[in-house]
């Protein structure tokens, strides 16, 4: 294939999401399946709204995806080129400085207009097809405020060719911006590109994705612990598909299947709960050493308020596959340590009520009994179990219990598992007594047995 060059030129004018970035995505992939180069350009002329911080969380994002920059330009660096050409064009006649009455005193009284030819402009569309417009409707427009402030339309057209740009990636909402760009190009002498107009990205109610209307940046979904390779997954299917039935691709089997006649039409749903099922896919994928070195590591200060608190390291260790099963995002893991697993760490005061919340309260000496006699099979545990062996050591006696009428499975394995928790919610009480070891366990039945003697 002939030179092949990507670009994503982003405003810094805000905290860009998911519908934003997804340009990025596509443009990169695109590049390197078709072994191009993948520029970024920060376009930074809209001095009066830019944002240095919006600027860092661009490089940022982009590098946490790993999305490797081929070159990078700014956009205020080509004034002196834009200006250049406006000039052309005003001695060519093909634009002209036009005399504009203000409406408010604050308005332009002169701006540089182009001379609309008023024909049909036509262009393929790689994802839509042919598309056809007539320019006369769009009279004279203005590509410039003065020779120094070029409009949009004006300096991407320039930038673009300058840069090598062979293949223009972007929302469906700039398919209206082509024709006006196209009659620029001609002005100049300039190629057009390959256009690829992607379908815009939704939010769940159907609505476009923005940030007025509650979008994150994506390094929001970095701070509450979910995985670039997830999200990196994530966007690439935000209207596009591999072709087969596969839903998870790393970056370099993406790279491998993106191919531009797979973008779809069809607009795509950004949906968090997606997102982070993604991300649990790809957090089950890591190693047990990988997976703990993310749950211990100091949580950022993210949007959920990660956790700062430390954990004793062999009891986490053995938490590890409870947390694969059970967190969606690392951030959801600190929660759950914090929360209805924190009873791994710390054993809570118990309370005599809820010992018997699943029995009647005039019958106490059940559970009792129910613990005596599990709290004997725990002892008889080795040191280090499974939850599956605790589970076949103690559920003969559940079983006997409940065929003999003295109490059904709820009657002892609830007083076990607050025994072991002091929570009304926790793991079971197999994988409790698993993890918390069998002399924590069994000091922790004693006690629970100590409150309903007493």
């Amino acid at each position: 294939m002939a030179r092949f060059v990507t670009r994503f030129a982003p405003s810094p004018t805000g905290l860009l999401h998911a519908g934003n970035h997804r340009t990025a995505v596509f443009a990169y992939l695109a590049a390197k399946h078709y072994g191009g180069e993948f520029i970024v350009r920060i376009e930074d002329t809209d001095t009066a709204r830019y944002n240095p911080e919006s600027e860092a969380n661009i490089f940022k994002t982009l590098q946490w995806l790993d999305l490797p920059i081929d070159r990078q330009y700014r956009q205020s660096e080509h004034r002196s080129r834009h200006r250049e050409l406006l000039e052309k064009l005003i001695s060519d006649d093909v634009a002209y400085i036009s005399k504009e009455t203000p409406a408010t005193p604050e308005e332009r009284v002169e701006v540089i207009r182009f001379r609309n030819p008023g024909i049909s402009v036509s262009f393929e569309d790689v994802v839509r097809g042919t598309i056809t417009v007539d320019t006369s409707d769009l009279g004279d427009f203005i590509i410039a405020r003065s020779l120094d402030e070029p409009v949009f339309h004006f300096a991407v057209v320039v930038d673009d060719v300058d840069e090598g740009v062979t293949h223009v990636i972007r929302g469906e909402d700039h398919i209206s911006n082509t024709h006006r760009q196209i009659l620029i190009q001609r002005a100049l002498g300039f190629p057009t590109p390959t256009y690829v107009h992607m379908p815009l990205v939704l939010s769940t109610d159907r609505k476009k994705l923005s940030k007025r209307r509650g979008a994150k940046p994506l390094t929001y979904y970095r701070d509450i612990g979910v995985l670039p390779e997830a999200v990196l997954n994530y966007i690439a299917f935000l209207g596009w598909n591999p072709g087969d039935n596969r839903e998870y691709l790393s970056r370099e089997e993406l790279i491998e299947a993106f191919d531009l006649s797979r973008v779809q039409k069809g607009s795509a749903i950004f949906d968090e709960v997606k997102l982070f099922s993604v991300n649990q896919y790809w957090m089950r994928t890591l190693s047990d050493d990988a997976f703990f070195a993310h749950v211990e590591a100091e949580p950022p200060s993210g949007a959920l308020g990660g956790s700062a608190s430390t954990f004793d390291s062999e009891t986490l260790w053995k938490a590890v596959p409870l947390l694969k099963e059970r967190a969606r995002t690392f951030g959801e893991a600190r929660e759950m340590l914090d929360g209805e697993l924190s009873c791994l760490f710390n054993a809570s005061a118990l309370d005599r009520e809820k010992l018997l919340a699943k029995e009647p309260a005039d019958r106490p000496e059940t559970a009792k009994n129910g613990l005596q006699g599990l709290l004997k099979l725990v002892e008889g545990l080795g040191e280090a179990v499974s939850p599956v062996a605790v589970k076949e050591t103690l559920m003969p006696l559940v079983d006997e219990a409940e065929a003999r009428g003295k109490g059904g499975r709820g009657a002892l394995l609830w007083p076990l598992r607050y025994a072991l928790s002091g929570q009304e919610r926790s793991p079971d009480p197999f994988t409790l007594v698993s993890i918390l070891g069998k002399n924590e366990a069994i000091s922790r039945i004693q006690k629970a047995i100590a409150i309903l003697e007493g």
